[in-house]
Parts: C-alpha cells; sequence; structure tokens
C-alpha cells in the first residue's frame, strides 16, 4: 500500500480533522512526520497544545513526492491535543503524521554520505555548538539546529549526550523560539549555590545563557532545567542584557558564561560589534558592563589553563569564532592582552566551544567545533569535529595553545599496518589496498631531502602539501619547533565528508571537505623529490552509530 494512503488512515485512527489549512492529532505515538520539498517556498507553521501556541516555525512542506522527512518528538504531549495551522498549501497536511518511528528510521547513520566518527544529527541543519557541559556522567553538546529542513532556518538548540565523547544520544530540542526570538548561540553553567534562585534543594539548576534574535534586535536570555537538561524553563524576566543601545549595533550574541571563583561571581563574554565584552552578575540575572577587547567576531571563549602543565603558572585565553586567540591575564573584570592574535586551527572549523564544569580531577580543556561541511542530497546538513584537548606549551615562538584529539577517540581505530624507513613510492604501494576505505586514520612523518616541497594526497585532493622554503602547510604559514628540521608529522582522521589533520603533536591543525577526484587513479600517494617515509602506521576506523 502506499506510505501516503498509509499517512491518511494513520491520521484518521488518531482523531485527526481538517479545517481550512489546520489539523487536529490527539497525540499517542513519540513522533510527528512532516514530509519536506525543496520545490515548494517555506511557509509558516504554528503548533499549539491543548489550545496553547507551543512553537511557530517555517517550513518547505511538500504538496507531492517529499524529497525526504522531518520529524518533531511529541512524546512530552502524549494524551493532548495538538493543532498544527499552517499558511501555504492545505493539500500537503494530508502527508502529515505520527509515529513511534522517524520516517526513514531504518536507514539513518546509514546514508551514503553520513559521516561514521563525527555526530551528525538525524534530520536538518546544524550550526555553532552550544552549551557544551559536562554534569553528573553525561557530556551535554547543544547546538545551532533547525529541524524541519536541511538549510539554515528556525535556529533552535539541538541536544546530544554522550558519556564517553565519542558515542552520542540524539534528544528532543531543547529550546524552541518564541515571541522574544530565535535561540542563537550561548553556553551553559551548572548553578551549585544556587544563585540565581533557579534550583531546588539536591537539585543545581543546570543554566543556559542565550541571543535571542529578532529581526532587528539581539538580546541575551536565561533558560534553566532541573532534569539533567532535559526540559528547561525560560526565565519569566528575559531578556536579561539588551544592549543596542549603549553600542549603537544589532550585533550582539553568543554569551560564553563562567564562575570567576576569586570574586565569586560570574562573568560572560560577550561578542559586541567589534569585539568581546566582559559583563558579571552575582546571580546570573542582573549584569553590570565592565570591559571591552576589540578584534574578536563571534562566539568567544575565555578560559585559563597551566603552562607545559605547571599549575603554578597559568594564563587566560580569549578565543574567538575563527579560532584566533590573545593568551593573557585576567582579574574577574578587564582581560589585559599580552601576545597575540594567534592562530589555532584553519579549515573548516567554526564558531569552536570548551565545555564547562569539567571536573577538577579530570582537569582538561575540551573543545568541540562545527564543521561547515556540506551533505547534498542528504536529509542532514553540518557536523562537528572530533572533541579535542586544548593545552598551552612553551614553543620557540612563545607560549601557544596546542590542540589533539581527546584520549577517547582510541578506543574507536584498530591498528592494522605499520612500516618505517620506505621511499614515496615504496609508501604509496603499501596504501593500495586502502584506496577505497571510507573511514581511516592515518599517521605519518616524512622527511624532505632533495625536495623543497612535499605532501601526501588522496584521489589528488591534497591533504598535507608543506613547503620548506616559504615555510606553508596547504598555504598556511607554519614554522616546525625545530627550525632546521626537514620532518613533519601529521595524523590524519578520514570519514566519508571530511577530513582533519593534526600537524607536530597538534601544534597546527586543519580540516577540510572531503572532495576526491573521481577521475584522478592514483589513490594516497606521497609527492616531492626524494623523500623519506620515515613512520607510516594505518588504522581502521568504528562507526559510533553501531
Amino acid at each position: 500500500m502506499n506510505k501516503y494512503i498509509l499517512s491518511t488512515i494513520a491520521l484518521a485512527c488518531f482523531a485527526v480533522s481538517m479545517q481550512a489549512a489546520d489539523i487536529k492529532i490527539k497525540v499517542t505515538k513519540q513522533y510527528i512526520n512532516f514530509p519536506i520539498s525543496h520545490q515548494v517556498d517555506r511557509q509558516v507553521m504554528k503548533m499549539t497544545v491543548d489550545g496553547k501556541e507551543d512553537r511557530q516555525f517555517n517550513i518547505r512542506l511538500a504538496n507531492g513526492d517529499p524529497e525526504y522527512w522531518v520529524f518533531t518528538d511529541v512524546s512530552a504531549y502524549k494524551g493532548k491535543t495538538i493543532m498544527l495551522s499552517y499558511d501555504g498549501d492545505e493539500s500537503a497536511l494530508s502527508k502529515i503524521y505520527q509515529d513511534d518511528r522517524i520516517a526513514g528510521q531504518d536507514s539513518i547513520y546509514q546514508e551514503v554520505n553520513r559521516p561514521q566518527f563525527h555526530f551528525t544529527t538525524r534530520r536538518g541543519w546544524v550550526n555553532d555548538p552550544n552549551g557544551l557541559i559536562f554534569f553528573e556522567g553525561e557530556y551535554h553538546l547543544f547546538y545551532q539546529h533547525n529541524p524541519y529542513e536541511r538549510e539554515w532556518e528556525n535556529m533552535s538548540w539541538g541536544h546530544a549526550v554522550s558519556t564517553d565523547l565519542i558515542h552520542w544520544e540524539e534528544l528532543p530540542v531543547a529550546l524552541h523560539p518564541d515571541k522574544i526570538g530565535t535561540m542563537f548561540s550561548g553556553s551553559a553553567v551548572i548553578d551549585y549555590d544556587n544563585t540565581s534562585g533557579f534550583g531546588k534543594p539536591g537539585k543545581p539548576a543546570m543554566v543556559a545563557s542565550y541571543t535571542a534574535y529578532s529581526s532587528d534586535k539581539q538580546v541575551q536570555c536565561m533558560a534553566y532545567s532541573l532534569d539533567h537538561g532535559r526540559t528547561w524553563t525560560k526565565y519569566a524576566n528575559n531578556p536579561v542584557i539588551d544592549s543596542k543601545e549603549k553600542w549603537n549595533s544589532v550585533d550582539t550574541r553568543d554569551p560564553k558564561i563562567i564562575w570567576y571563583a576569586p570574586s565569586k561571581h560570574w562573568v560572560m563574554v560577550l561578542n559586541e560589534r567589534d569585539g568581546q565584552s566582559i559583563y558579571t552578575s552575582s546571580n546570573l540575572k542582573d549584569w553590570t558592563y565592565e570591559s571591552h577587547t576589540t578584534g574578536f567576531w563571534e562566539c568567544p571563549e575565555l578560559f585559563e589553563l597551566p603552562i607545559d602543565g605547571d599549575e603554578n603558572n597559568k594564563k587566560w585565553v580569549m578565543y574567538g569564532a575563527s579560532n584566533t586567540y590573545m593568551i593573557g591575564s585576567f582579574d574577574g573584570k578587564i582581560f589585559t592582552p599580552e601576545s597575540g592574535k594567534h592562530q589555532l586551527g584553519t579549515g573548516t572549523i567554526y564558531a569552536a566551544q570548551t565545555f564547562s564544569n569539567i571536573p577538577e580531577s579530570d582537569g582538561r580543556r575540551i573543545q568541540i567545533g562545527w564543521g561547515r561541511v556540506a551533505h547534498p542530497g542528504m536529509p542532514f546538513n553540518g557536523m562537528f569535529l572530533l572533541p579535542t584537548e586544548l593545552t598551552l606549551k612553551t614553543t620557540n615562538n612563545g607560549v601557544r595553545l596546542f590542540s589533539q584529539p581527546v584520549e577517547e577517540i582510541e578506543k574507536i581505530f584498530t591498528p592494522v599496518q605499520s612500516w618505517s624507513n620506505l621511499k614515496a613510492d615504496q609508501a604509496n604501494e603499501k596504501l593500495k589496498a586502502y584506496y577505497n576505505a571510507k573511514q581511516l586514520r592515518i599517521k605519518t612523518t616524512f622527511k624532505l631531502s632533495h625536495a623543497t616541497d612535499a605532501g601526501f594526497n588522496l584521489f589528488g585532493q591534497r591533504i598535507v602539501g608543506y613547503d620548506m622554503n616559504h615555510n606553508t602547510i596547504n598555504g598556511v604559514f607554519y614554522s616546525p619547533e625545530d627550525m632546521t628540521s626537514m620532518e613533519l608529522t601529521a595524523d590524519i582522521f578520514i570519514d566519508n565528508t571530511s577530513i582533519e589533520v593534526f600537524i607536530d603533536g597538534g601544534k597546527y591543525s586543519y580540516s577540510m571537505e572531503r572532495k576526491p577526484d573521481r577521475n584522478n587513479k592514483e589513490g594516497f600517494h606521497f609527492w616531492g623529490n626524494n623523500i623519506d617515509v620515515t613512520n607510516l602506521e594505518v588504522f581502521e576506523a568504528e562507526s559510533i552509530w553501531k
């Protein structure tokens, strides 16, 4: 029987009545499935629950054959009546149906372009990671999300949790747009001392700070959860900061909140116009402007790290969306730069954020970045890069940030082959067996001898291109720690749609979309005049969706 006929029958069975461009659904299942087509324009849909408006969003509801399906989790409304009001072609409403399964669930995580060891959402668009926080055994990844389409729109906070930073369980959307605006980027903290009054005895509040965006204004708002981020209540007196008049600019967004222990107050770092502002608060509700550091754009970060692991020698790092940073001091109100701006990584990474509330016994500064990688033809778009640990290390050029994948990733990579002291053509021959691998990790060290430049390709796509004469890697300036060394080490992670590379133990890293030239038959290929491949290791990758 045709699926659309089944859908219509399902609607009737679930007490659905149609009138004009409205449908009513008595919720008995977990999901409502929506057919999507990019051949139609977006139209407004309103969702009302038991007579009270719950949310409003734009959707390309298919009135013919859908290109793919999206869904919304309505398990919280079981037994209640939902009304969907739609401004578009009412005939498209007949294809909407509820079920305990997502439409196309059998193929989720098996799609041809689905990353296998990077997090992607089941359906829809993702960009900036938000509210990264660890709490009682769970890592929480919130993120900018359009649940209703694979393109940017309807900015909401998606939500996933993990116990190991590698395997993720996607949860229902945490924050939906409201009358103040759509849900832009922000952060989360645990208010252990209940400074906000949001908590209850034995239940410290998880507090999210986010930007609400309307057509002409961006304001800062709060929401809180008492059940490990599963449900959220928005603060009744939002917004808590409206700084448009102060800056005469709509660009004021992406609050990152930290607890400053020496002064026992909260600190908010907020992107405003041409840099990052510092605000302070005793209760997460009332904020005082303190200072401003120019030279950054979007998604601010401020954190303290030991240098070379020495807890008695620490510096503060101010960080922006483009992976540039300054190193300096911070007194709880003013950040004073001492070094920078420096570049940590390049490529597809953007708007990276670090986790709050990592236990002192762990002590790591763990970061996840948005990978700006397109997934055409898929019912999802965008991805998140590997979680990495950030450290400060002394180099010949001064103290710098390093970034390396967290140790937890080792569990999904199995060593299968290793060689040493090869010439380029020998290494190329060894790698022929792995030409068609969709997921792979390769560690290698190669040494220039007669060459001024050398590198490593995959079907014509340059993964590493080191120019010793101009000191560049893939066109970006890079100076090895040993400035007279002719060796370069690369740790390369190849997934279905992306490639991440960590150079010389994380001194420099970059990411790219995987774009092999299908007319190029050379597969993995070391190039360069008479180079030595002093080390070569191959690892198989296990899917995180298994």
